[in-house]
């Protein structure tokens, strides 16, 4: 404040003060202007010069309230956001890079735009991560891949312009398995990410980073890939909302390539509504094409198929996932949907389709690099890429056409069916040690929807032993918004999504 704004708010102080008759000593008019002076500020709207914790731990249509009426600004909350990442990353290990002086031009950016009602949406000044296999400009895409330490992007990925567009600010990128493929592996370019629910367990696939930063409450939503499994896996391991969207509905390009067919790209969030609104900005919705269109209404009446055959009889399903499963799908009904139990096809012969068509085509992609360049990948990353050299064209064929009947099978399914909901994966995230000797299968149940495209939220639905444990919630094709709706219900009538891990 000026001095002679200062000047006149003593003046106006005293002369009310005469007029109200009050006699004060120098001291008490002092005091009473120091009093008055702190309402006075705090009616017009205060900034905070810095954003406290618990501030980072408000949903973004919290925060964006706060930055619109002038208790927060953009600048207060990236800075927040970095002591954040500052304090615990060095236990979590979620970012490869922190793009610090950006984000702060960035957040800058965003409260004089907002200063000046240019309000660009509901990501406007929020700060977000993004993995490391997506462009962002001025930071290496490295994938975790040794030949890929020093492989700047010179442009944002479309996803990261659209982020921007929103204005979102990105704050770094975040880990991932190496090219997407196999781990977690100390062997890498990075060391892995570690599950913040317990750091000696495994965060569940590839878009490790996006759900380690989501779930240790550095950032609440990310952007991630799934080709297989690596947005719903996470999430489902680390206790947050994955989303993965129709295939086709977000941009690809800038994204580096893992399966054409199959590559998905999504967010990962604290909230289904965080998701969502996500989702809306990469994939350019609005309106009532929006995936928040539906948010909040009841779910009374609408149908559920219940695919429990996917793991109810499998012998290496935890009774804690089974159970919290049944319970998931009865609280679906206490709210009013109507439940019956359908069956899926059975799960090992798309799993085993949808793994010929990655690795066939993964090597396809990289087969050329593979040759001329082994250098450059990791052993574990180059034998998963690889794999796919051995897969003939009539293999191949006969992999797509076990895909094209599971996608029609889960079409007419979903026919008579509002939504699918099935498991994320048999067990709780395993012990993180046995994947440095060599790759473990992890029990999840993702794949097939890889193949098929269909929509796919994962959601948390309990925990065991202090493990966090997830659904998932397939819907039609385009149909994002019925899927949000489920997920959105689900998560109003439980407490799931407001827990949180204990401090590294």
């Amino acid at each position: 404040m000026s001095s002679d704004d200062t000047s006149k708010r003593t003046a106006y102080f005293h002369d009310r003060a005469a007029a109200a008759g009050l006699h004060l000593s120098e001291a008490e008019a002092k005091g009473l202007f120091g009093l008055a002076a702190w309402m006075s500020d705090g009616l017009a709207g205060p900034v905070s010069v810095l954003a406290d914790d618990d501030v980072l731990d408000l949903d973004i249509v919290g925060l964006g309230r706060r930055l619109r009426d002038g208790r927060l600004t953009s600048v207060a909350l990236v800075e927040a956001t970095l002591r954040r990442i500052a304090e615990r990353d060095g236990a979590y290990l979620a970012f490869y890079a922190v793009a610090a002086e950006q984000a702060r031009a960035d957040a800058a950016k965003a409260d004089a735009e907002l200063a000046a009602g240019m309000d660009r949406g509901p990501l406007h000044g929020i700060p977000v991560g993004i993995k490391d296999m997506i462009d962002v400009a001025g930071l290496a895409t490295t994938a975790n891949a040794p030949g890929r330490r020093d492989a700047m992007a010179a442009e944002d990925a479309e996803i990261a312009k659209r982020l921007r567009e929103a204005g979102a600010v990105v704050v770094g990128k975040l880990a991932t398995y190496e090219w997407g493929t196999v781990g977690p592996d100390k062997r890498g370019l990075f060391p892995p990410a570690r599950n913040p629910w317990s750091l000696e367990h495994i965060t569940g696939g590839s878009s490790s980073g996006c759900a380690v930063a989501v779930a240790g409450g550095l950032v609440r939503t990310t952007i991630g890939t799934d080709t297989g499994g690596s947005v719903r896996g996470p999430a489902f391991y680390c206790g947050i909302v994955g989303f993965k969207p129709t295939f086709g509905s977000v941009p690809k390009d800038g994204a580096l390539t893992m399966s054409p067919s199959m590559d998905h790209v999504g967010p990962m969030s604290r909230t289904v509504a965080e998701a969502a609104l996500t989702f809306d900005v990469v994939a350019g919705r609005s309106g009532e094409g929006a995936s928040t269109r539906l948010l909040g209404q009841s779910v009374a009446g609408l149908r559920i198929g219940y695919a429990r055959n996917w793991f109810a009889g499998d012998s290496q399903v935890m009774p804690a996932v089974l159970a919290a499963m049944d319970a998931a799908v009865s609280k679906l009904s206490e709210l009013g949907a109507v439940v019956s139990e359908i069956e899926l096809p059975d799960y090992p012969g798309i799993e085993i389709a949808a793994a010929a068509i990655l690795h066939k085509e993964s090597f396809d992609f990289h087969a050329e690099e593979l040759r001329e360049h082994p250098e450059a990948y990791g052993r574990r990353a180059f034998l998963s890429l690889a794999a796919g050299f051995a897969i003939t064209p009539e293999e191949l064929a006969a992999a797509r056409t076990i895909g094209r009947d599971f996608t029609q099978a889960v079409d007419r399914l979903l026919g008579a069916h509002d939504v699918i909901i099935t498991v994320g994966a048999l067990t709780t995230a395993l012990e993180a040690a046995p994947f440095e000797k060599e790759a473990v299968w992890t029990p999840m149940r993702t794949i097939g929807f890889n193949v098929s495209g269909h929509p796919v939220l994962a959601v948390p639905v309990g925990f065991n032993d202090g493990l966090p444990i997830g659904m998932q919630i397939v819907g039609r094709h385009h149909d994002e918004a019925r899927v949000i709706q489920f997920g959105h219900a689900f998560e109003q009538a439980t407490d799931f999504s407001l827990q949180r891990p204990p401090a590294p």
